[in-house]
């Protein structure tokens, strides 16, 4: 649902945006998806959706309709210019290709051209299998591991930050950002601004610009 509401808003935003890899669920559903998106801003917004969101609801996939809660972690990389710093070392690489699951066709499914990319000392993995061609699937996937090794680096230097800032406030990495609950009643939250929404079908078709907007002002 969550992968929808981003596809949606980027959409309206007239955001260019690349599946790079789909995980499908052990048994239905998707168990994790990375793709990006291209545009003005894109990732000045797209950062205030990071952290972990809160789904509950009568899950399809129960005969007995049950209300299930279920929790999907956001996390937001910036794409780094191609000239940008970053040293990856070919030894600290661990390249693996496999077949591609999934549709893309004979092709896809009978040739090795997935790529998956680990990078050995911070044990950052990162896959891609939407392309055809394997030159192309790794050279999508060092593009998100230099983006993801950026923003690491980017961590770290804020980390040591608040050793030296007393009054800088918690990161809070994992906490519950935002719950969206369609039983036993209808409701998006937004648990950092206090924002409420009860149009959550509108919400969980993209319109989550008031969000956005909400988290963006409050830290500015």
């Amino acid at each position: 649902m969550l992968m929808r509401m981003y596809l949606r808003w980027a959409e309206t935003k007239g955001y260019k945006v690349e599946i790079a890899d789909l995980q499908p669920g052990d048994e239905a559903g998707i168990k994790g998806v990375t793709f990006t998106v291209e545009g003005s801003y894109a990732y000045g917004y797209l950062k205030a959706e990071a952290g972990v969101h809160r789904l509950v609801r009568i899950s399809p996939y129960d005969a007995n309709k049950r209300r299930h809660t279920s929790f999907s972690a956001v996390h937001v990389y910036p794409e780094i210019e191609a000239d940008t710093d970053i040293e990856i070392k070919e030894e600290d690489l661990r390249i693996d290709t496999y077949r591609a699951s999934g549709a893309g066709g004979q092709h896809v499914n009978k040739t090795s051209s997935a790529v998956r990319i680990v990078h050995i000392p911070t044990n950052i993995i990162v896959s891609c299998q939407t392309e055809r061609s394997q030159h192309r699937n790794k050279a999508l996937a060092m593009k998100i591991l230099k983006s993801r090794l950026y923003d690491l680096n980017i961590k770290e230097n804020e980390k040591k930050l608040e050793g030296m800032v007393a009054d800088k406030k918690d990161i809070g990495w994992g906490s519950q950002i935002r719950s969206y609950v369609l039983q036993p009643y209808r409701l998006v939250k937004d648990h950092r601004t206090n924002i409420e929404i009860g149009n959550v079908d509108a919400v969980l078709d993209g319109d989550i610009d008031n969000f956005i907007k909400g988290y963006l002002n409050s830290i500015s």
